[in-house]
């Protein structure tokens, strides 16, 4: 039986909200506390402690990068218990240490599972991104467009003024000139500081969210998992990864990345159906965050499949031990 028959995404589901759930949980006594490698750490143990329950034979393919010098969950790491399907496996424990730390809005545990093969090994590099939410012809706005036609071409479509759209942009000097160009436009910003899987994720549900779209560089783990989301919920994401150095095109080379100006869309940086969750840290605009009462935790989590488009909102109210 070849792995991909193996991949039983509705099976597997519930197990995966779990693990998300629990890094989690696992954060409760961290938010607010300032100390971003404990709350991440912590993340990163309940994760792997929950994953390595599943009967599976996962790798990790988008784990935390060399960039944050974390405890991480390493690319290549093999999680499970090795009985059953061969899957990838991207996450990010903690989607947004800073937000913890901090007690600021948006923080999240973030995991997606695919059948293995399934999802771009993206290297840790930076990444250039855009995204925009269901409903719309392919292509209607590129990575190739400046950013004031990307507004242009998106109000045009939805039969409204650029000043009604509303762009989501994480916080960067690097990003300045960009956004006074989409201010120019009369489009509004919503700006974030952190946790760009998050902001991607926002262009999914503007009804609920008020964001239109999301453009802007990050890191390239973070848009895999963001298209692996866009998978399940809908919506457009292109991809293309920015090299600073040699060293940065020799960890593509070492993920077999030939065509370094490649544009990914979506279907191309996950190509087959996957499982997606994610539990609010901190409450934001997508989910609640984690609630104490006496005695007991609540929290909200995301879980969803591509392979029907369905989205379940859970929540889980989990004694203290």
């Amino acid at each position: 039986m070849t792995a991909r028959a193996d991949f039983n995404d509705r099976m597997l589901s519930l197990g995966l909200a779990r693990v998300a759930e629990q890094a989690a949980i696992a954060t409760v006594n961290l938010i607010g506390r300032g100390d971003e490698k404990a709350a991440d750490q912590a993340a990163v143990n309940a994760m792997r402690q929950q994953l390595n329950l599943l009967d599976i034979a996962g790798v990790v393919v988008i784990g935390e990068g060399e960039r944050d010098e974390a405890p991480m969950l390493f690319i290549g790491e093999e999680v499970g218990t090795g009985n059953g399907p061969g899957v990838d496996i991207a996450l990010d424990p903690l989607e947004g240490t800073t937000l913890t730390a901090k007690d600021m809005p948006n923080a999240l545990t973030v995991i997606a599972m695919g059948p293995r093969g399934s999802m771009l090994h993206a290297p840790d590099v930076y990444m250039e991104k855009l995204a925009i939410g269901p409903g719309f012809a392919e292509g209607l706005v590129t990575l190739d467009m400046s950013p004031r036609e990307r507004v242009a071409a998106l109000a045009k479509v939805k039969g409204c003024s650029p000043r009604d759209i509303t762009v989501c942009v994480l916080e960067r000097p690097r990003h300045e000139d960009m956004i006074a160009e989409i201010r120019s436009t009369g489009a509004a910003i919503r700006l974030i500081t952190d946790g760009d899987v998050a902001g991607v994720m926002h262009c999914a549900e503007p009804t609920q969210t008020g964001v239109d779209m999301y453009m802007g560089t990050g890191g390239a783990p973070e848009g895999v998992l963001a298209a692996a989301a866009l998978k399940c919920m809908g919506g457009q994401i292109q991809g293309r990864l920015l090299f600073r150095n040699d060293d940065e095109k020799g960890r593509a080379a070492k993920a077999g990345i030939t065509d370094l100006d490649k544009i990914y869309t979506r279907d191309e940086m996950v190509t087959q159906d996957v499982i997606f969750a994610a539990t609010g840290v901190t409450t934001g605009s997508l989910l609640a965050g984690i609630k104490r009462e006496v005695g007991f935790y609540t929290t909200e989590t995301l879980l969803m499949r591509s392979k029907t488009g369905s989205v379940r909102r859970m929540t889980y109210r989990n004694p203290m031990h």
